[in-house]
C-alpha cells in the first residue's frame, strides 16, 4: 500500500512522458476495479473522490474505505479530492490523509481563486500533500456542477503563468477544448496553446474531461505536457452496463454479486484500455524506486 504524494507521482510522470489515470470511485466495487485494474499492469494510479459520492456516501467513509481494500496492493497510489468548491471541504480532506487535493475556484473571480488556492498549497505542501487549481472554465457537466458552453473559455497562457507564479500550485488544470462528460460531436484540443502553456508554468497539466476524447488526442496532450487524466464518465458508463448485461440474461437473477461484479469486471477493462492510452503501464516499480533514491 505505497500511498505516494500527489505531487511527486505527476512529476514523475511528466519527466518521464507519460500519464496518470486519476480515475473516479463511487462505490466498494468501483473501487476494486481501479485497484485491480492498475495492479495488473503494474501502474501507478490516482483515485478521485468527487463531489456526488460526497454527497452519497461521505468523504471520511470513502478514504476509509479506499484505504480498507489498497493495504493489499502494491502500486503507488494518491487519493485525490476532486473540484472540491469548499475550503473547509478542502481542509477535512487534509486532515483525513489525501496524498492530493484539488480547490476549484474557477466560477470565481481571479483574484478570490488565487488567495483561496495559495491557501490550500500553503497547508498542503506543508503536510506532504499535492495540490492542483484550475484555471478557465470547462464545459458540461460533473458532480451537478455544470458550466455551459457559452460560459466556458480556453485559458490564456499569461493567466495561466499569472495565476501559478501567485499560487505556486503543483498542478494545473487548464481549459483546452475539453468538457465533462460524453461528447456530441469529436473534440479537438487545443494543442498549441497546451504546449505554450505548458512551458510557461513548468509544472504538470491536468486534462479534465478525459472521458471520450480520442486517444490519439490523450497521447499528444500527454506529449505536450498533461501528467493527469481523469476519467470518470466512461468508467460509470461501463460499470452501469455490466449490471444491465446480467438484468437483461436473467430478470430474475437478483444476486448482487452477479450484477455488480459484472459491472466491476467491464469496468477493470475499461480501466486497463485507459492504462495503455496514458502509458503509465509497467511504470508503478520504476516511480517507486525513483522514489526512494529521492530520499535516500
Amino acid at each position: 500500500m505505497p500511498f505516494i504524494n500527489g505531487k511527486e507521482m505527476l512529476e514523475h510522470a511528466l519527466q518521464s512522458g507519460y500519464g496518470v489515470g486519476a480515475f473516479s470511485a463511487h462505490n466498494a466495487e468501483t473501487i476494486q476495479a481501479i485497484l485491480e485494474a492498475a495492479e495488473e499492469e503494474q501502474s501507478p494510479i490516482m483515485i478521485q473522490v468527487g463531489q456526488k459520492v460526497i454527497q452519497s456516501i461521505g468523504l471520511e467513509p470513502m478514504m476509509v474505505l479506499i484505504e480498507s481494500f489498497a493495504k493489499d496492493y502494491s502500486i503507488p497510489i494518491a487519493i485525490h479530492l476532486d473540484h472540491s468548491r469548499q475550503f473547509q471541504q478542502t481542509m477535512q480532506a487534509i486532515q483525513l490523509g489525501f496524498q492530493s487535493v484539488m480547490f476549484d475556484g474557477s466560477a470565481l473571480s481571479f483574484e478570490e481563486n488565487v488567495s483561496t488556492t495559495k491557501k490550500v498549497v500553503e497547508i498542503a505542501r506543508s503536510l506532504g500533500i499535492g495540490s492542483e487549481g484550475e484555471i478557465g472554465k470547462i464545459g458540461g457537466t460533473e458532480d451537478d456542477i455544470t458550466v455551459d458552453e457559452k460560459d466556458a473559455f480556453i485559458t490564456t497562457t499569461e493567466e495561466a503563468a499569472a495565476f501559478v507564479e501567485a499560487t505556486g500550485v503543483d498542478y494545473l488544470a487548464v481549459s483546452i477544448g475539453t468538457a465533462h462528460g460524453i461528447y456530441k460531436q469529436t473534440p479537438n484540443l487545443r494543442f498549441e496553446r497546451l504546449q505554450k502553456i505548458s512551458e510557461a508554468v513548468e509544472r504538470p497539466i491536468v486534462l479534465h474531461g478525459g472521458s471520450d476524447v480520442p486517444d490519439d488526442q490523450v497521447k499528444k496532450a500527454i506529449s505536450l505536457g498533461v501528467a493527469k487524466i481523469n476519467v470518470d464518465t466512461e468508467l460509470r458508463q461501463a460499470f452501469t452496463r455490466g449490471i444491465q448485461e446480467i438484468f437483461n440474461e436473467n430478470k430474475e437473477d437478483f444476486v448482487l454479486a452477479n450484477s455488480l461484479g459484472n459491472g466491476k469486471r467491464q469496468m477493470k477493462e475499461k480501466v486497463q484500455e485507459k492504462i495503455r492510452v496514458f502509458g503509465s503501464q509497467e511504470k508503478a516499480q520504476v516511480l517507486l524506486s525513483a522514489k526512494k533514491v529521492m530520499t535516500l
